[in-house]
């Protein structure tokens, strides 16, 4: 199947599958790789876009780094199996010892993938359930970023524990978890879920989309596809990220969907929003939020794009707020532009949480080689959940000498932290012992651990309450 690309007047499409060995000497030694199989491309301008050494490398890194994903899907994800499995084993069981006492009894408390009680990986970092009770709906946006946080966190887990987490501890009204299909990787790889906060001063639907699971190399690929789009007076977008929103290989962003066989699930744009519609429609005053952690907050903030794009108004002036969490750059400077004006015109709410060296909202780079940019209100929070609005996280590209010192010593206090926690902020903040191998590895690489949920639902409950009231939108 080719890709049509009519819909976008200019792009940069990588393509992985077409990638042979000698093309890896090409994109390094060779300032016009556009002569090779595994780009596409076109540009406003008549004359061929020259690529530096620098753009060359990091084209380089995505499309290898697409490459060996795909080629090592299938292991990675049976690594992923077993340590799941195995986490549950141990939680279901007690401890390692206990599991060995029920294994020579045969009593071995077993781990059902799709039981209400099974955790994913990232659920076994930070295994909390409630609600903050101690933030009402009078608090206004601080209780739509807690609950997004939540439901955020939430979306990684599977749908008889959603549905359980949902109706049973939130006491909301779970609407249905979905698996989207994805045109360019031919499998369901992008899932949402929705639910219904309706009490008698509020009612609100809450949209989450899943975020970069640890095994999943489809979502991986994703993150890695540096491929970009670019949409007649909105900008260039991230195509990664479109594409596991639902755009159409032969189609791009029709206002409804081509009909194909070979889908065995619904695109994820088309397929919420018809949902919203539906749901919308039996009551005026219902409302709606976007949310998402990493992958999944490129997705939330990108979905009132497509909207306007569509020249959806009903939906974009029933959108209460977005609020993602470590979410990575989504388009250029132009797109940032485009965006800030339509969630200004349309009253929506766009608060973009970042928490210390947390690596993933510095990627792509925001350079003169990668045209990624940032936008709208940055709220960024520091180990002592001491939150502050920023025009763009500190440190933004993450890589730099005198950076580097500065979060190693950030990621060894909170090793350090992860032992006090419990005892400073109460027994609901205490971290186990996989999140505290987490941190270890942050004293490598302190963007990894930063990443984790625990510190953003940390930031959303312990972060000054009169944050929102200093926003600009």
């Amino acid at each position: 199947m080719t890709c049509q690309t009519g819909f976008s007047s200019n792009y940069m499409l990588l393509k992985p599958n077409e990638l042979k060995f000698m093309d890896l000497f090409h994109i390094l030694f060779s300032s016009d790789i556009q002569k090779g199989k595994f780009m596409d491309c076109r540009h406003s301008s008549t004359t061929r876009e020259v690529y530096s050494f620098r753009h060359r490398w990091i084209i380089f890194i995505s499309i290898v780094a697409q490459k060996f994903l795909m080629f090592m899907a299938k292991p990675i994800a049976g690594m992923g199996r077993l340590i799941e499995k195995w986490l549950n084993l141990l939680r279901n069981n007690g401890n390692f010892g206990r599991l060995l006492v029920n294994l020579v009894r045969g009593k071995v408390e077993k781990a059902d993938k799709e039981g209400e009680n099974f955790i994913s990986f990232i659920g076994n970092l930070d295994r909390r359930v409630e609600l903050d009770h101690s933030i009402k709906h009078e608090d206004g946006s601080r209780y739509y970023a807690a609950l997004a946080m939540m439901a955020s966190k939430a979306s990684y887990e599977n749908k008889a524990y959603i549905q359980k987490t949902v109706t049973d501890h939130w006491k909301m009204e779970y609407i249905g978890f979905f698996d989207y299909w994805n045109d360019y990787q031919d499998k369901a790889t992008t899932q949402a879920f929705l639910l219904h906060d309706k009490n008698n001063d509020h009612d609100t639907i809450v949209v989450a989309f899943r975020g970069t699971e640890p095994f999943d190399a489809d979502a991986w690929c994703s993150d890695f596809d540096l491929s970009w789009y670019e949409l007649p007076n909105i900008g260039k977008i991230h195509g990664g990220f479109m594409k596991a929103l639902g755009l159409q290989k032969n189609d791009g962003w029709p206002n409804e969907p081509s009909k194909d066989n070979k889908r065995s699930a619904p695109l994820a744009y088309y397929a919420i929003r018809e949902k919203l519609r539906e749901l919308l429609s039996g009551n005026d005053q219902t409302k709606f939020i976007l949310t998402g952690h990493s992958l999944g907050g490129s997705l939330a903030i990108l979905f009132p794009a497509i909207l306007a794009f569509h020249e959806d108004k009903m939906l974009l002036e029933r959108l209460e707020g977005v609020y993602t969490f470590g979410q990575p750059r989504v388009g250029d400077k132009h797109f940032g532009q485009h965006m800030e004006e339509t969630l200004k015109e349309n009253g929506v709410r766009y608060f973009r949480f970042v928490y210390g060296s947390d690596i993933v909202p510095r990627l792509p780079y925001d350079d003169k080689d990668l045209m990624f940019k940032h936008f709208g209100t940055c709220l960024y929070f520091d180990r002592h959940y001491k939150g502050k609005v920023v025009t763009d996280e500190p440190n933004k590209n993450y890589f730099s000498p005198f950076g580097a010192i500065r979060m190693k010593a950030n990621a060894f206090m909170e090793l350090i932290r992860s032992f006090t926690i419990s005892h400073s902020r109460g027994p609901e903040y205490r971290e186990g012992w996989l999140l505290r191998g987490f941190r270890i590895i942050g004293l490598v690489i302190p963007g990894i651990p930063a990443h984790c949920p625990q510190d953003y639902v940390n930031a959303t409950r312990l972060g000054p309450s009169d944050l929102f009231l200093s926003t600009p939108n």
